[in-house]
């Protein structure tokens, strides 16, 4: 079931430096997000970089923080898990990972990661002494095939 969310999704610039998150294209499913400072990522590295926004999240979804393939494929960076649960007011910042041998300059500006809204469930948690039975059972990783 598809629900209806807010028709906004609103946004405060913490500085001068923040740009508002935008969408490449109308079909495209993240907003881009911006770097708000010059920074480095060192080689086989990892920092924390600040967009200078906050968010607020519409109920019922969270924002998932997600790479931008474009960086992944031609610079080797990649993003940490980032959520942004709807009741979370800070500022947002992202996680960049260099898997590459070399230093990675973000410039103020930058386009570094992506924000995916999503709907979610959160059903009451029950304590059960068993679980359904199902074809797979406990098969774990790499128990469907390759």
């Amino acid at each position: 079931m598809i629900r209806e969310v807010a028709p906004f999704l609103r946004v405060k610039r913490l500085s001068e430096k923040a740009v508002l998150p935008s969408r490449g294209s109308p079909l495209s499913a993240g907003y881009d997000l911006s770097s708000a400072v010059e920074t480095k990522v060192l080689a086989r590295g990892k920092a924390l970089v600040p967009t200078d926004l906050s968010v607020a999240v519409p109920e019922g979804t969270y924002a998932r923080i997600a790479p931008r393939s474009g960086l992944a494929w031609k610079h080797s960076i990649d993003v940490g898990t980032g959520v942004v649960d709807a009741d979370y007011q800070g500022p947002v910042g992202v996680i960049l990972f260099n898997h590459s041998d070399v230093d990675f300059e973000v410039k103020a500006g930058d386009r570094i990661a992506q924000l995916i809204i999503e709907q979610i469930v959160t059903p009451e948690v029950a304590e059960v002494d068993d679980l359904d039975s199902t074809a797979r059972g406990s098969g774990g990783f790499g128990s469907t095939g390759i």
